[in-house]
């Protein structure tokens, strides 16, 4: 039995279940892909992100922010936009931060929604190739060799299921912890940007008065 085979006896569900599958491969380039943006150079961002707030002018940290890509010098951009428009920066990190975590969530609940509709799909059609196989025996009960072999091939819609749906969750396990990694690094660089811009704010009052 060749691959097409296999799949064609395995009944119609098998269509949407090879869709679900390919959601998932789809899915997983697609969160590697914008994680992958997401943490791009955060470690030398962070590293000079503290002495770039303190020492430098506000539109020369703008402009060293939008040099990189990364989830954390989108949260500094925003409160330095906040800064520059005169408006609550804590609230512009808040802001920003939820519409990070927000992307980065993106698609991990379908993730979630394949694990557990992918071994329904496939219970489904199981059960409606054992039907097939049981109106078989009631035509002629002198086929057990059919009615078995019927059997067989609806379990294969079982299989499938299961197997998409362990993908998905090896897929959406590995994604959830790299995206807690992520929103761990953000709220560290939510607190480095809020105390540095505060620091900065309270040393150029200094300086005014006196």
């Amino acid at each position: 039995m060749n691959t097409f085979d296999f799949f064609h006896k395995g009944g119609p569900i098998m269509y949407i279940l090879l869709l679900c599958s390919l959601s998932v491969v789809a899915i997983a380039i697609d969160r590697f892909m914008y994680y992958l943006r997401a943490e791009a150079k955060k470690d030398k961002f962070q590293t000079e992100l503290s002495e770039i707030l303190l020492e430098k002018n506000n539109q020369e940290a703008i402009g060293f922010c939008k040099k990189f890509s990364s989830a954390s010098s989108f949260l500094a951009l925003e409160a330095l936009k906040a800064r520059e428009r005169g408006t609550d920066i804590e609230l512009a990190l808040e802001s920003a931060y939820s519409l990070a975590a927000t992307r980065l969530r993106s698609n991990l609940n379908y993730l979630s929604a394949i694990v557990t509709l992918a071994p329904l799909l496939g219970l489904l059609g199981t059960i409606s190739g054992m039907m097939e196989s049981f109106s078989i025996f009631s035509l002629d009960s002198n086929q057990p060799l059919a009615i078995t072999g019927g059997i067989g091939e609806a379990l294969i819609a079982t299989a499938t299921g299961l197997c998409v749906a362990v993908l998905a969750l090896v897929v959406h396990t590995y994604y959830a912890q790299r995206l807690d990694t992520i929103l761990t690094d953000l709220e560290q660089v939510h607190t480095v940007i809020l105390v540095n811009l505060k620091k900065a704010v309270a040393g150029g009052n200094a300086n005014e008065t006196a």
